[in-house]
């Protein structure tokens, strides 16, 4: 017989299994992605604060409980508070064996376009960086004659003309920038997976941002002394914390806090289609109380080519995204205004190979 929790974690469509006080007890990964929250977070918290629909429900729902029979609302707006709501079907079923347990089901072909389309988007986001990887190499050698060109005019120009050299230099030295951020994200070689001190790496990150980019922002620590060892590359968790703290200093152009936050999280597991889980416990937090994230990007922020600032290449965030993949773990963003958090959750470094390491070390 299959497994249950194969067939819950599989559906296509956001379920969510309430209890007789309609708090929710668990939601799907579909649900998880609607309702843009985990399922730890969701669980005890009443489930009309998470979903809103424009149809009178307490009264039928209160019947289909005492008489278990199914409730069906068809053609209603159901929104989750954040963005405009969607029009689609709610589906709800008593689940037999239970105490006024219910099952939620939501249903929609705008929610089904919206996956479909985000899947293309995807697809064809990952062949323009393959083009753009291409492009960006054939396209810097003639730069770098430009420039060079460029340098050498402005030796003999009047002071009045240099104007025009240099800008074609700073141009030219600008355009090369973004190249060398797409042969990054293309060419990113696999984790060298070993033991990480994720403060170390949170130190050295900060004090580069407190002597470059975030030199107007107030750095704030707050960590967890007990933290164990992760399992990763202390390299490109680097190149991931300075990605975030130079977004979180570029998006406040006045002086803001900064805080960077660890914790161990013993139940955190990132559940897989298959219906397997894998325990990510360390927890990174960048919190900053910038503007926040654009509304109509929210959703879409660590894919290529999105970006919320004005010239922004949409490849910082997507490089992060790939990192914490790479390593197996999970990046999730919650922001509103004056409020944004980036949490990263990473896996730690197995008990018997932390001795070793710590040996060596």
């Amino acid at each position: 017989m299959m497994d249950m929790i194969a067939i819950w974690n599989s559906l296509p469509v956001p379920a969510l299994m309430v209890n007789e006080n309609d708090l929710i007890q668990d939601i799907n990964p579909a649900a998880e992605s609607f309702l843009n929250t985990s399922a730890k977070s969701a669980r005890g918290v009443p489930v009309w604060d998470r979903i809103s629909v424009d149809a009178p429900l307490e009264e039928a729902l209160v019947r289909a409980r005492q008489n278990g029979t199914p409730l069906f609302v068809n053609d209603a707006g159901i929104g989750t508070g954040e963005g405009p709501p969607i029009q689609g079907n709610l589906q709800i079923a008593p689940v037999s064996g239970t105490s006024g347990d219910m099952l939620v089901l939501i249903t929609s072909r705008e929610l089904a376009g919206r996956m479909t389309r985000s899947q293309g988007v995807k697809s064809a986001a990952k062949s323009a960086i393959g083009m753009a990887e291409m492009l960006a190499h054939e396209i810097k050698n003639p730069l770098a004659g430009i420039t060079g060109a460029a340098q050498l005019l402005s030796m003999n120009l009047a002071p009045q003309d240099l104007e025009l050299t240099d800008l074609i230099v700073e141009e030219s030295r600008r355009i090369v920038k973004l190249l060398e951020q797409v042969e990054q994200f293309g060419n990113l070689s696999p984790p060298q997976k070993a033991g990480v001190n994720l403060h170390d790496v949170l130190d050295r990150a900060r004090r580069s941002a407190t002597v470059g980019f975030g030199a107007h922002m107030t750095i704030l620590e707050e960590y967890d002394p007990s933290l164990p060892l992760a399992q990763g590359d202390a390299d490109q968790l680097l190149q991931v914390v300075l990605n975030l703290l130079k977004n979180a200093s570029e998006a406040s152009d006045k002086k803001g806090i900064i805080r960077l936050r660890t914790y161990y999280d013993h139940s955190f597991r990132m559940r897989r289609s298959d219906g397997s889980g894998q325990p990510l416990p360390l927890q990174i937090e960048v919190v900053d109380d910038g503007p926040g994230l654009p509304q109509d990007i929210k959703g879409d922020v660590f894919d290529p080519f999105v970006s919320g600032r004005e010239n922004g290449t949409g490849l910082g965030l997507a490089l992060v995204s790939k990192i914490i993949s790479d390593h197996d773990g999970l990046i999730t963003v919650d922001s509103v205004p004056g409020h944004t958090v980036f949490r990263i959750s990473l896996s730690r470094l197995p008990k018997e190979e932390e001795a070793t390491f710590k040996e060596i070390n």
